[in-house]
């Protein structure tokens, strides 16, 4: 990367200038492109140390610096002490080469080395389909996890869901009063019972493999079958629904494993040995306020049954147990209180502050000729998942769900994700890559045979052409950052930015056929190949860490070809 030659050079002129100490070099893209293509404000972090005038540190900064071994054309000193850089032309030939000459791996990274990481998400109790809440978080999950890998982890995809609990017994209670009154019984709806058609399709079901044989029987015996066949087929739903978003994962954890294999009961006698547990009215408790919290937690309650706090811990000690060192969870932003009291029960057993690492997400309110659309027939009582993608597509539903940041609130408007036009950015990016396709058709090549061998890249020396390179080779600056920050919606505003750019490109041939692909002198042509199909792989990749299809064909770019 050519920030890294240009961070070398720097740290090796500051040597000569006696700075000993490693030396932070922060570098930003200036916010006028004229100002130049990074900038550096270094100068004023020393200027304490060597006690001089941070203006005077940047002009022998500049004046030093040997530009071919930065990879820069200039070095110019701004405003009291920033030094703005431009990247030498051969940055940008060596950069286009380098996307053709390896396109599946422009863009990944290797900040991770082959190193582990659990990635949670989604983990939704099976009493009902997962809502969009769920599927905001499966977007979310799902590229984070894509991210990590691109950054050079090993991701391990996890779901967690708890197969027993009071909801899992609510959930039962519902659809046995259901199954008895199909049976013509006058059985009582519990009062917080699961509403929602599909809790008779439950029911209906039960019936139909089960006949009558459990008519006016609460007993614990059949109950027990409701529950394992209520689950059994509501997980079935779920996984349904995430598989057609394109969601999988490595693992489906259950809950009832920790305390089947006895890890619940471990690690509560770990907990006992730090000296951190007491026993207040009946109750057992952390002390958690030792380790940050701002209360002390119960995890025992007085009847003898485990508060959620207690198996979060056993759960966690374990991903840590199974070798993943670090771990992020993504959730919903109710598990805020969560944070502090299961990282300080972890704390409590030697585990690292900080861990697990958690991203947060608000909720999403799906609207329609500006009225809130609130709920589905089929669940009663919120929007579906599968309601959503069903009309508005996997791609569209993936990008909307993805193009906020995550502790925002998210407005999912429906006739904006509707519109095929360039409104909606993810048709906007996709159209861009569907319009290099077509030059490559009209051309007669398939993608992958365009070839950078011969080229003259130096002849793309019009403004959009340059300003074009220069967005592409921020490609894996931006992966490595959304990786590090958990935020993927920096690479959906990097690509319809890109898109942007690109189709000015596409649109300025048409105004001016000397800025046309085809149909120019063939060495320019061959030039402008070479960058359509660097463009091309981009948008490619740039999707793809999204989980987003990268079409080769869209009726409007064919229209325009």
């Amino acid at each position: 990367m050519p920030v890294q030659k240009l961070q070398r050079e720097i740290e090796r002129v500051l040597g000569e200038m006696g700075v000993d100490a490693p030396v932070a070099v922060a570098f930003e893209r200036p916010r006028n492109p004229e100002h130049g293509d990074w900038a550096t404000n270094v100068a004023m972090t020393l200027a304490k140390p060597l006690r001089r005038p941070p203006r005077q540190i940047a002009e022998e900064l500049a004046q030093r610096i040997d530009a071919s071994a930065a990879g820069i054309r200039s070095a110019e000193v701004a405003g009291p002490g920033f030094i703005n850089f431009r990247l030498a032309g051969d940055y940008l030939r060596d950069g286009l080469l380098g996307i053709l000459r390896d396109p599946d791996a422009f863009g990944r990274g290797d900040a991770g080395q082959g190193r582990p990481v659990v990635v949670e998400f989604v983990s939704a109790n099976p009493t009902g389909p997962l809502h969009v809440g769920h599927g905001r978080q499966a977007a979310l999950g799902d590229a984070v996890s894509e991210l990590l890998a691109w950054a050079g982890w090993k991701v391990h995809r996890e779901y967690y869901y708890n197969d027993a609990g009071e909801q899992i017994s609510m959930l039962a209670r519902s659809v046995w009063a259901r199954y008895q009154q199909l049976l013509g019984e006058d059985a009582e709806f519990p009062e917080k019972g699961y509403q929602g058609d599909y809790i008779r399709e439950i029911a209906a079901d039960f019936r139909a493999e089960h006949g009558d044989r459990f008519r006016g029987d609460a007993s614990d015996a059949a109950m027990d079958a409701v529950r394992v066949f209520a689950v059994r087929i509501l997980r079935a739903g779920q996984n349904a629904d995430l598989d057609d978003f394109r969601v999988r994962f490595d693992e489906f954890f259950l809950e009832s494993s920790l305390y089947a294999s006895g890890q619940v009961e471990r690690t509560i006698e770990r907990l006992r040995a730090t000296g951190h547990v007491f026993e207040h009215e009946g109750a057992v408790w952390l002390r958690t306020t030792a380790f940050g919290d701002d209360k002390d937690r119960v995890m025992v309650k007085g009847s003898g049954h485990p508060t959620y706090f207690l198996p979060d811990i056993a759960y966690h000690l374990n991903k840590w147990e199974r070798g993943f060192h670090r771990a992020v969870n993504v959730q919903g932003a109710d598990h805020h209180g969560t944070v502090a009291r299961v990282r300080a029960g972890l704390q409590a057993l030697g585990l690292p502050a900080g861990y697990p690492e958690y991203e947060l997400h608000q909720m999403v309110t799906v609207m329609r000729g500006g009225v809130e659309v609130k709920f589905s027939k089929r669940a009663g009582s919120y929007v579906t998942l599968r309601d959503l993608f069903d009309e508005v597509g996997v791609d569209v539903t993936r990008w909307f769900f993805l193009m906020r940041r995550s502790d925002s609130q998210l407005t999912f408007d429906l006739d904006l994700a509707l519109d095929q036009s360039d409104k909606n950015p993810v048709y906007k990016v996709q159209y861009a890559h569907a319009r290099m396709c077509s030059i490559f058709r009209r051309a007669g090549l398939a993608a992958d045979e365009v070839s950078a061998e011969g080229a003259d890249l130096a002849l793309l020396g019009h403004e959009t052409e340059v300003e074009l390179a220069k967005r592409l080779l921020r490609f894996p600056e931006e992966v490595a950052a959304s990786a590090e920050e958990h935020t993927p919606h920096l690479v959906t505003a990097y690509l319809e930015e890109l898109a942007g750019a690109v189709n000015s490109w596409y649109h300025a041939g048409n105004r001016d056929p000397g800025l046309r692909v085809l149909g120019v002198a063939d060495e320019l042509s061959r030039a402008r190949l070479v960058l359509a199909r660097a463009v091309q792989v981009t948008l490619r990749n740039g999707l793809a860490v999204l989980g987003i299809t990268a079409p080769e064909r869209l009726d409007r770019a064919e229209a325009e070809a």
